[in-house]
């Protein structure tokens, strides 16, 4: 997700507090197409690793796209969709890590 340049990487460690997985990745882009190629990022790099997406929804529309790798689930929000849904704040019983670039 850094590769493509997306912004305010969070992963929320839900395992305690909900069995519909264990992990969220969520981030934020700032176009359509960075939506598109994170998107696709994360499908390749997981397939790469020997685990297919089993469902994604949001990547005709790129406001909201979650790809669900059952245990993982990653939720990439354009700006405004972001701060409409508050996703953290929705799970904030969960651990939440912040991800940011070491570069």
């Amino acid at each position: 997700m850094l590769d493509k340049k997306a912004l305010d990487i969070k992963i929320i460690d839900v395992r305690t507090i909900t069995t519909l997985t264990d992990f969220f990745v969520i981030c934020t882009s700032e176009s359509e197409p960075q939506s598109r190629a994170i998107t696709d990022h994360v499908n390749e790099t997981m397939k790469k690793e020997g685990t297919a997406s089993w469902h994604t929804e949001g990547y005709q529309y790129l406001d909201w796209v979650l790809v669900d790798f059952v245990s993982i689930v990653v939720h990439i929000f354009s700006k405004k969709a972001r701060e409409y849904y508050e996703f953290e704040r929705l799970w904030a019983d969960g651990s939440i890590t912040d991800i940011q670039d070491k570069k």
